[in-house]
């Protein structure tokens, strides 16, 4: 440490200001999640045109049942079709739930596929089969945790290429975000599939932690919180603009240590400036104090300050805002954004399912995905932009009563079926690929696996097929283990 501090004395700046620069790693900004230090793809493999500049992946944690959302089915018995009824969209012959109304005016701008299967009814495995693209778990799988064992999620395997083929961009933003929190089950153990796994924790997403962990509380707080179980506890909390990442396993006591250390960075830009300039300072710590002083994050992140008209017009709900920071964060160029509409199993609604769904999670989601994709077509970056939604899985057939639990019926679990949207950066607008059985409980036509779904997002931006990432032992890692959806690209 002492040869350290001599060596940055004699670029010409104190003990102090090197400390200013450096514990700018503390905050997990410093460990190249930004660039570099990636092996280049195998050579000989087909590079697509990248078509999306940015992808918003927006997932469901519990799963969204597909009868109630975007495969209904009217003919089919009570106890199948549910209470929901089917309304038009702007699509002919192409019907989604009533509780969707201003998805069904926006269905010109968007697609579906309703045959997206896998095998497993589990919620731990579905969110690491959905999160990572791989229908097959990894050996030594820990449903309870999230393991370096674990496959990459699609986050981060989007990071690890996109910061490859594509220049820093100016303001080094990270290539992938998670917000606005980590899916954590209500037991507090952390959903795996969500990290870098088996790349390293290098390798993770950026986690911005908005809204924080809630035991029993679901939904799109404060408007829309509920209790699946209808409890009575109430919910609290605020959604408010953070500080970027903080390394795993660090509290946020720990950070508010640290952060004094911190507290004038921001009148450091100029410093900061200088002895990047001034020193070969290692390019992924000039990126990350770069990042922290960046106004422009900053007001990406402060959606609380958005024009009354604009909050009005997304929601001011936690989807809303979730939401309208991901399309900030498009503007201000992070390649991938994975939005998490509800934090863990807010969408299993083994019970009460209807009321839930009528009330609580179908019209915040309704609003803040019209908003997103309206204001993305009207400012000219639909094109570029793709936007995906899907859980871990789909509904059982036949809807359930757990008698002990739930005062009202609801359902199970269903990795054989799901539906899931796609817009934007590529694909073609107004088609529905694939199609599911009577009953809504397997594909009958087109059947689509994770491997594809992970593949389509890939293909679309850019990522050449045999793009390849290599772990600690130096071995290849294909990224692509599927083909893109035929039809929608």
């Amino acid at each position: 440490m002492k040869h350290r501090m001599q060596k940055w004395e004699h670029c010409g700046f104190s003990r102090r200001e090197a400390l200013q620069i450096g514990a700018v790693g503390i905050l997990g900004l410093g460990a190249n999640h930004l660039a570099g230090l990636r092996e280049a793809h195998a050579a000989g493999g087909h590079k697509p045109i990248a078509k999306a500049k940015s992808c918003i992946f927006i997932f469901l944690s519990g799963g969204l049942a597909q009868h109630e959302s975007f495969d209904m089915k009217p003919a089919a018995p009570e106890d199948i079709r549910g209470e929901f009824k089917p309304i038009a969209t702007r699509t002919p012959g192409l019907q989604i739930c009533e509780h969707l109304p201003m998805l069904a005016q926006q269905s010109h701008l968007w697609s579906l596929c309703r045959s997206l299967t896998h095998p497993s009814n589990d919620h731990s495995a579905g969110h690491h089969i959905m999160l990572t693209g791989r229908s097959a778990l990894p050996p030594g799988f820990n449903p309870n945790a999230a393991n370096r064992t674990d496959h990459p999620s699609i986050a981060s395997t989007v990071a690890n290429a996109i910061t490859r083929e594509r220049p820093i961009a100016k303001n080094n933003l990270p290539p992938a975000i998670v917000l606005p929190e980590r899916l954590v089950h209500n037991t507090g153990r952390v959903l795996p599939g969500q990290h870098a796994g088996m790349m390293g924790q290098n390798q993770d997403p950026w986690f911005i932690e908005a809204s924080p962990f809630h035991t029993t509380s679901y939904g799109a707080f404060p408007e829309f919180a509920f209790d699946h179980q209808q409890r009575g506890k109430g919910d609290d909390r605020l959604f408010q603009a953070p500080q970027l990442s903080m390394p795993h396993g660090l509290g946020s006591g720990q950070l508010a240590d640290r952060m004094k250390m911190l507290n004038k960075l921001n009148e450091q830009r100029r410093l900061i400036d200088q002895i990047a300039n001034a020193n070969p300072l290692d390019r992924h710590r000039q990126a990350a104090a770069s990042l922290m002083v960046d106004p422009n994050v900053h007001s990406a992140l402060d959606i609380q300050r958005a024009e009354d008209r604009t909050l009005d017009r997304y929601g001011r709900n936690s989807f809303g805002w979730s939401l309208l920071m991901a399309r900030r964060l498009v503007d201000a160029g992070v390649p991938l954004i994975q939005v998490n509409l509800g934090n863990n199993e807010s969408w299993d609604t083994h019970g009460n399912a209807f009321p839930h769904l009528k009330d609580r999670l179908l019209p915040p989601t309704d609003r803040a995905l019209s908003a997103l994709l309206e204001d993305l077509h009207q400012s000219g970056k639909l094109d570029e932009t793709l936007v995906v939604m899907a859980g871990e899985f789909g509904r059982t057939p036949k809807i359930t009563l757990l008698r002990e639990h739930y005062k009202l019926p609801g359902r199970d679990h269903w990795g054989a079926c799901q539906s899931v949207l796609f817009a934007g950066g590529g694909i073609q607008p107004g088609v529905v690929v694939g199609r599911s059985d009577a009953k809504g409980e397997y594909p009958v036509d087109s059947p689509v696996k994770p491997e594809n779904f992970a593949a389509t997002i890939y293909h679309l931006m850019g990522i050449p097929t045999e793009a390849a990432w290599r772990d600690s032992t130096d071995r290849p890692h294909l990224m692509y283990h599927g083909e893109p959806i035929a039809g929608l690209v």
